[in-house]
Parts: structure tokens; sequence; C-alpha cells
């Protein structure tokens, strides 16, 4: 991605790492001396404080994604090669840990492939797509890909994350290089390439997601979360755009569904106008309303039933980046430039 990429600003030089160590820890500390009540509805929580902290030993950089497997046990993926995975139990104690040759490690998902669960992660700098199990054994990578001829060089695919289709099937989002989507078979071979400037539409972001299953129908789509753009993008199999959900103020990162709902990371509302944003938390019903922001302010829907911008409210986060959900509702929240701090824990209430 050429470097004057507006993108490549926003994402790369927003804050600098000793800027985000200042400014982290007196956010963190209050987050969890205080634990206030965050949202609004039934979709409220507090932070468990301490929840998650290790020593030098097992330090983190940013906190990229995140997720929750079947024992309730976290999963958190991170850009410090000395520990790439770091596996909590639900008290967020150390369980295992593995990875040190992921220095771009970005997105996770976690996927079940003939009964076995599996773990899909992204490398920005290694500009590759890699599957392993949860316990760190490699198999399979996926590189640029050359052969459609939309790069010209590796450096030019930078992808963020994969969508799964229950059949196994999947997804890659460059969306941090050219904004391409590219479609894989179960076992992993090319399909199509999509996205990008094609056919008038620009994608200008493609960040994270998730494939959607429509309740009445079980016809899947693309629920993308649009980087910097303040919406969601939702995409037929194909590509052809089928609509989109604004999130005026927000910044979603990555959306993930639990039960019939949907929560949205928001990296900074106001981005990068506001720098000094903190992010919050938004929480959709199946209809993709908003119904409650978490260290944000209360969603309101206008006259014309448009949603009114949101903005953070509570300092409690600092640029999430992921969330997952675990068994008994708590959310956990891996964040970016956050001054290498560790994931939060919020329980339900």
């Amino acid at each position: 991605m050429p470097p004057t990429s507006p993108r490549n600003l926003t994402r790369r030089s927003f804050l600098g790492r000793a800027t985000a160590a200042a400014v982290a820890a007196p956010f963190v500390g209050r987050a969890q001396a205080i634990s206030p009540i965050l949202g609004q509805g039934e979709f409220r929580y507090r932070v468990v404080p301490g929840w998650g902290q290790l020593d030098e030993k097992t330090p983190v950089d940013n906190c990229h994604g995140i997720v929750c497997d079947r024992a309730g046990n976290i999963i958190l993926l991170t850009d410090e090669p000395k520990n790439n995975f770091i596996i909590y139990n639900s008290q967020g104690r150390l369980l295992h840990k593995w990875g040190t040759e992921y220095p771009g490690a970005h997105g996770l998902s976690l996927v079940m492939e003939a009964g076995r669960e599996v773990l899909y992660f992204t490398d920005l700098k290694r500009h590759k797509v890699f599957k392993a199990t949860p316990s760190g054994e490699l198999l399979g990578e996926w590189g640029w890909p050359e052969k459609t001829g939309n790069y010209a060089r590796e450096d030019d695919y930078r992808p963020s994350w994969t969508l799964h289709l229950p059949e196994g099937g999947f997804f890659i989002l460059d969306g941090y290089g050219r904004d391409y989507i590219t479609r894989h078979k179960a076992d992993g071979s090319f399909v199509k390439i999509f996205g990008g400037n094609e056919g008038g539409i620009t994608h200008w972001g493609p960040h994270g997601g998730m494939v959607d299953l429509d309740v009445a129908t079980s016809n899947p789509s693309l629920l993308i979360a649009m980087s910097d753009q303040q919406y969601l993008l939702r995409l037929d199999l194909e590509g052809k755009a089928l609509g989109r959900v604004p999130l005026p103020g927000g910044n979603p990162r990555q959306i993930r569904r639990h039960k019939s709902h949907y929560f949205v990371a928001h990296l900074a509302d106001n981005w990068p106008a506001d720098r000094n944003s903190r992010g919050f938390l938004s929480v959709l019903d199946a209809n993709l309303r908003v119904i409650s922001n978490i260290a944000g302010t209360s969603p309101i829907y206008g006259a014309d039933d448009r949603l009114q911008p949101m903005k953070h409210q509570e300092e409690i986060f600092l640029h999430p980046h992921d969330l997952t959900i675990g068994p008994d509702d708590s959310l956990y929240v891996a964040q970016y430039a956050s001054g290498k701090t560790y994931p939060l824990k919020l329980e339900r209430i």
C-alpha cells in the first residue's frame, strides 16, 4: 500500500507506542478501581478488576484478536512475538501460550472442522493467512493471490481477517492491502476474487466481519465491519452489495454474533479527527438496531428513524479491536495501541 494511503496513516501513525503507554495506564486503572455500570437497558456490564493480568514472562503488544472456545477458555492473539497466542481460562489464569514468528498477527477466527476446533489467523507483515490447532500445530497457510493479477507484489497484500461458511469455505479480507476479498473452498483452494474498486464499489477498509445466516431462510451473507467508515456493509457471497447499517460516530473494527444479538467493537469514535477518543462497544438486535452502547452514549433514533451520532462516554476502553462472548454472557475485549494492556473482561449484570 502506498505510504500516502489515508488508511495507512490512520492505522499506523495514530498513536506512538510511547504515547499509548502513557495514556493507557490511568484509564485501565480507573476502570478497575471504580468499575461503573456500563451500557443501557438489558445489556449492562461491569469491568472485572485485574482479569487476565500477567507478568513480564508473558507480555502483550497490540491485542488484536480474541475468541472463546467450547470449554469457555479465552484465546488471545497479540503481535508480541514472544508469545503470539495466550490461552486463559475464564478466571483469567494462564493455561498455555505459543507462537514466536508472527510479528504482524492481526485477525483471529475459531472454526469447527470435522468435529474439532481450529484457528485461522492473519499476519500483516508476513502477508499470509495461517491455520493451526489451538495448541499451536500449524495445519496450513495461504500467501498473496499472485495468480489473480490483482497484485503487483506480495507487499500489497495485507490480510486482516477471515470469514467462514458453515460447510467450511471461507473468505479472506485484504483490509490493509488493496481491499479485495478472496473466496476459498473448504480445502483452501481459490474460487474467486472481488471487491477493491471493481464495478464502482469501493470497499475501502473491509477490516473484520462474519458470515451471517438469515434466520428465516438460512441464506448466508457477509456482514463486514468497515474500517474508518462508520458502517457495516452487507454483501452476498458473490460480492454484490446488499445494504449498509450506519453506525455514526463509531468505527467498527469487528462484529460478533451471540445468540440473537450482534456485538461491535469500535476502535475509536470520530476517528481520526479526535485522537483522544477511547472507543466503545455496541450491542445490536436481530434487526441490526443499536440497543446499548457499552462505555458509550445511549443510542438514539430520530424521527426519521436514523441513528444519531454516538460517542464514547466512560473512559474505560482504549481502542477496542475485537471482542468475544463467554458462555455466561461475559464480554472479553482486546485493545489496539493501548500501552501493552491485557484484555478486559466485563461481566453482565
